[in-house]
């Protein structure tokens, strides 16, 4: 049946394409004559790293493509003459559900995304795809660029695409938007997200930080959700010890995440140095690249470290181990709480997701998660993953 005449129903996984073994989910057909496909991925460091494997997948199946990333202004800076998949960038707008200002951008105004979509239209692009999330705000954005062929996700409250999959919470982030990337025929060509590292890179974390004198490890103990923060106490910890093990211990962090930090750094009482404010996003990339290991909550850094090839211990809250863990054991390992109710008023926060279980709901605290996972586990795992140097 030609795509134009099928039904919206009909253009899910289901009928879209045929599955096959060791694929993820079913591979719908490619679209003919495709010069130009955008994606809609402009949400977090984390989020952006989980969708290399779908722009890999999607760049092997439509080689002769420009592939445009519709991103924030930091995915632009990161990917200005890095090797990638992507052609180009093009900043979009911040909007409610698309994206938050970067510092110094103004806030969200509906004439500026009405001028980006226009402009964005006519570009005349064949394929527009939704890596984003659930559609409710991007996939009216997706549809009114006017391609072709749309494919994406739909939760229940999101306009449906030419070809979509349901939008299910638990779900390893990498698979999701793989799947996305089969609805439009491309099939995956890896399930581990990578970023090159450059010259660039290497060159300003060796001005900033010196070049390593012993082996490095670096702590990351900030997380923009205060719950999946493990105690700055016990991040001291691990810093005093892996010291006494004669490593050099950075601890990162965003200007935001200062006081976090400081409060690691007072705690280590000496075993450690800050890093914060003092690398872009391409100069932490070249200081975990020179780290042995990178111990870090749940959160952009952590996937990051992954993705350069470096070893991880990643504290994680069960649901989002669920989501954002890598599935790798030879060189990472993530470590979970099992903690379900809040610790400050006993709620069983899963009733959110289940409805139709027992539990009371969600509450308003923003209290640690993963407060209980162990100083000891953590140092076992990273002790495992390092050689102590002699």
């Amino acid at each position: 049946m030609p795509e134009a005449t099928r039904t919206a129903g009909e253009r899910q996984t289901r009928t879209a394409g045929e599955r096959q073994p060791g694929v993820a989910g079913a591979v719908g057909e490619r679209l003919p004559g495709v010069g130009r496909i955008a994606v809609l991925r402009a949400n977090a460091l984390g989020d952006f790293v989980f969708a290399l494997p779908a722009l890999a997948a999607l760049r092997a199946a439509y080689p002769d493509a420009e592939l445009v990333l519709l991103a924030a202004p930091w995915h632009a800076k990161l990917l200005a003459g890095r090797p990638s998949p992507v052609d180009r960038v093009l900043v979009i707008p911040p909007a409610q559900g698309i994206r938050a200002p970067d510092p110094g951008e103004p806030q969200p105004a509906p004439e500026a995304m009405r001028r980006f979509v226009e402009e964005t239209r006519a570009e005349g692009f064949d394929l527009a795809i939704q890596l984003h999330g659930g559609g409710k705000n991007s996939n009216p954005i997706v549809t009114a660029l006017g391609a072709r062929l749309t494919a994406g996700l739909r939760a229940e409250d999101a306009p449906p695409l030419d070809r979509w999959l349901r939008y299910v919470y638990y779900q390893p982030e990498v698979f999701r938007y793989l799947e996305v990337a089969g609805l439009v025929g491309a099939a995956p060509t890896t399930v581990l997200p990578s970023l090159t590292v450059t010259d660039a890179d290497r060159a300003q974390a060796t001005e900033v930080l010196g070049a390593p004198t012993r082996p490095r490890v670096a702590l990351h103990p900030g997380a923009t959700d205060t719950r999946r923060r493990w105690p700055a106490g016990n991040f001291a910890a691990v810093a005093r010890a892996l010291a006494a093990d004669g490593f050099e211990v950075l601890v990162t962090g965003t200007p935001a995440e200062a006081e976090t930090v400081d409060r690691v750094i007072d705690a280590a009482a000496g075993a450690a140095r800050p890093v914060v404010g003092t690398l872009d996003l391409g100069g932490l990339i070249g200081a975990y690249d020179q780290c042995e290991l990178v111990i870090s909550n749940d959160t952009g850094p952590l996937h990051v470290a992954a993705a350069v090839g470096t070893p991880t211990v990643g504290v994680y809250w069960i649901g989002n181990l669920l989501n954002g863990a890598t599935p790798l054991r030879g060189a990472h390992r993530p470590i979970a709480s099992w903690t379900v109710h809040c610790p400050v008023c006993g709620i069983d926060c899963t009733r959110g997701i289940y409805p139709a279980r027992p539990g009371d709901g969600e509450c308003s605290h923003r209290d640690s998660f993963v407060g209980d996972v162990p100083v000891a586990e953590v140092l076992e795992a990273a002790r495992e993953l390092l050689r102590p140097p002699s």
